[in-house]
């Protein structure tokens, strides 16, 4: 066996004997708890024949973009795309990536230099974390929602300063004090980068997207793959950004831009996205459902959240996969989220409510989550 080899199959065995080794699932017929797809555009046959009519009407015979944006890639339909996107969001620009962790890969590879600080909750996901550290700027984590310890983080920060949260967190489901990180970032001259990637869909668009914050946080990344149904990200900030990032943001300037009909579905997801105020409140109905149902346990914490993501923390990867399975079992998709991907000891089940979920299903979901965890 090669070196290379050796190493890797260390590295596989150390997974396996944490238990945390991960494998891929093939599609199956379970009732979904798991996928983003939070108001059901990526089955939605409405946004798949809206979609098809744009493509069509444009006139344009394309299977590929045929190169990255600066070279053939780009195209009047982009930029009006990214303009229209960005007045939704009452944003000034916007920059289309190919999926969110590209968007904040080169948002914060690109933007903090030698000498500038970042400073992360601790929760961000990893595409923030990943970007961070290909930058040459001092990085710093602060513990989650916690205002002290970013306050702290500031008065140590030197020149330029970013700080990056989410509006709603992946792996958790709940949301930070946006308005009071604001008052922060604003004391010490720093400037707030919130990923909205959850938000977008239950709350419309974004947490951010108000008259009191908009104007105030310097930059927001959306991606398309969650609420939206689609794949891709927009970076949303300033005309000056969005030149910057074209300039010097890796992710976007080496890599094929995404095909037309990419950009077709995501306009037409937008467009469903305003007509979509019933599914939004069938979300919210079936989230305050599921929180009615679902009984507290001392030992089994159930994140406080008020979004489309709920948690509920076993303390194991053992533990996690075992009622992760149960339920899968019970026929309902619902995965574990194991350490490193999660702290050790904060291993959980993650559960993800769509607008679709029937209060039968939920009903089915709740009652086997009490059993399961009264039982031990």
């Amino acid at each position: 066996m090669k070196p290379s080899e050796t190493f890797i199959e260390q590295k596989l065995e150390e997974r396996r004997a944490a238990d945390s080794y991960r494998t891929l699932k093939p599609d199956n017929a379970l009732i979904d708890f798991c996928s983003n797809d939070y108001l059901g555009f990526a089955s939605s046959a409405e946004l798949k024949n809206k979609t098809g009519r744009e493509v069509n009407n444009s006139g344009l015979i394309a299977n590929g973009s045929t190169g990255s944006r600066l070279l053939s890639g780009n195209s009047n339909y982009i930029e009006n795309l990214e303009q229209y996107i960005a007045g939704l969001h009452k944003a000034e620009a916007g920059l289309i990536f190919n999926s969110g962790y590209d968007a904040n890969l080169g948002l914060f590879s690109s933007l903090p230099q030698r000498g500038d600080t970042v400073i992360i909750d601790e929760l961000a996901h990893a595409s923030i974390i990943d970007g961070a550290r290909l930058s040459y700027a001092n990085r710093y984590t602060f513990r989650h929602n916690d205002l002290q310890s970013l306050e702290d983080k500031l008065k140590h920060a030197k020149s330029n300063i970013y700080v990056a949260i989410e509006s709603v967190y992946s792996m958790d489901g709940d949301t930070p004090p946006i308005d009071a990180i604001l008052e922060l970032t604003e004391k010490y001259n720093a400037s707030l980068i919130v990923d909205e990637a959850h938000a977008v869909g239950l709350f419309g668009f974004g947490l951010v997207n108000t008259p009191q914050l908009q104007n105030r946080v310097f930059a927001r990344l959306v991606t398309f793959g969650k609420a939206l149904g689609c794949h891709g990200a927009i970076v949303l900030g300033s005309n000056l950004l969005r030149e910057y990032l074209v300039n010097f943001a890796r992710s976007f300037i080496y890599t094929t831009a995404a095909p037309f009909h990419q950009a077709a579905s995501v306009k037409m997801a937008y467009g469903l996205l305003q007509a979509s105020a019933k599914e939004i409140e069938l979300l919210k109905n079936n989230i305050s459902c599921f929180k009615q149902k679902i009984n507290n346990h001392a030992d089994y914490l159930l994140i406080d959240s008020n979004s489309a993501i709920q948690c509920i923390v076993l303390n194991s990867n053992e533990k996690a996969k075992s009622v992760a399975a149960a339920l899968q079992e019970a026929g309902l998709d619902v995965r574990p989220i194991l350490s490193p991907t999660v702290p050790t000891g904060s291993e959980r089940i993650r559960i993800c409510l769509h607008s679709f979920n029937t209060e039968k299903q939920i009903a089915l979901l709740t009652s086997t989550i009490n059993n399961l965890i009264n039982a031990g």
